[in-house]
């Protein structure tokens, strides 16, 4: 099984990739699922996470009970992101846990979670777009962003960065930062006016991160133009993993929007600061 830069692991017939770098780190837990382990049917088999993809609730339910006994994850102690393409970072904390699965979400707009709250797991969600997460080796703070092409041209990795040095005192240099699997630079097509967003980084020297394309439009890579923004930011480069792993090259093991449509499950990002005997 084709993993990129992560590392695979399987409890129970249910499969999550983990960065080696997050891994070494006693004080976090993280996870990111595949297709594969789940209940769904049809278009969504078989691990949906999204419930709002059309899928049967139950399902959905069933399917984050199974990855969470697997990844070690309480299910009462999860929040999620209500993503819309934006860069708003939202601190959470204890009264936050459940928002988005027992209790409705209260905010319609929240690309990015952190928290310093032991056992509160922080959950984004993706289908081609670039899932973020965070770990400060100091203050043991954790975050998790979302990043499609507006989130990546508006940098939400640095606007994390900042917020977390603002909640936490982190420093850019004590940040273990991972770019999870999302889809590559062979395979993100876009047409010029996209292109000319990224284009105006200049500072970052575009012409490595946007491809002309044969046909007039171009090709992006969405992880190198995130690795030099977490970079500008401050983040040394040998702290940031990226799994190099395509969702549209691997629509098999992963959902890709570009693939599959718009009827699809969804995969999930899961990181938290560990309790003292585990998220769980």
């Amino acid at each position: 099984m084709t993993t990129g830069n992560m590392n695979w692991n399987e409890k129970n017939g249910v499969p999550f990739l983990t960065f080696p770098a997050f891994d070494a780190l006693p004080f976090v837990r993280h996870a990111f699922s595949t297709r594969l382990g789940g209940v769904s049917e049809g278009c969504f088999s078989c691990m949906n996470l999204g419930f709002r993809r059309g899928d049967d609730e139950k399902n959905v339910w069933e399917n984050y009970r199974r990855f969470c006994d697997a990844a070690g994850f309480n299910m009462q102690n999860l929040t999620a992101s209500s993503q819309d393409h934006h860069t708003i970072i939202r601190r959470v904390s204890q009264q936050h846990a459940g928002l988005g699965f027992t209790r409705p979400r209260d905010r319609d707009s929240v690309d990015g979670l952190c928290s310093n709250t032991q056992g509160l797991t922080l959950v984004t969600y993706y289908a081609d777009c670039v899932p973020l997460l965070f770990a400060d080796k100091r203050t043991q703070a954790v975050g998790a962003a979302h990043a499609g092409w507006r989130g990546t041209v508006g940098r939400i990795g640095a606007v994390m960065v900042q917020r977390m040095a603002e909640e936490f005192s982190s420093k850019p240099e004590d940040l273990v930062v991972g770019i999870g699997p999302s889809i590559g630079p062979e395979c993100y097509e876009v047409d010029t006016p996209v292109a000319e967003q990224f284009l105006a980084m200049e500072e970052l020297n575009p012409i490595d991160f946007v491809h002309p394309a044969a046909n007039g439009k171009y090709f992006l890579d969405l992880w190198e133009c995130n690795r030099r923004v977490l970079m500008a930011a401050g983040i040394p480069a040998q702290n940031i993993s990226c799994a190099r792993l395509c969702t549209k090259c691997h629509s098999d093991l992963l959902y890709s929007h570009r693939f599959m449509g718009s009827q699809r499950g969804s995969l999930a990002a899961f990181i938290c600061r560990k309790e003292e005997d585990g998220c769980a």
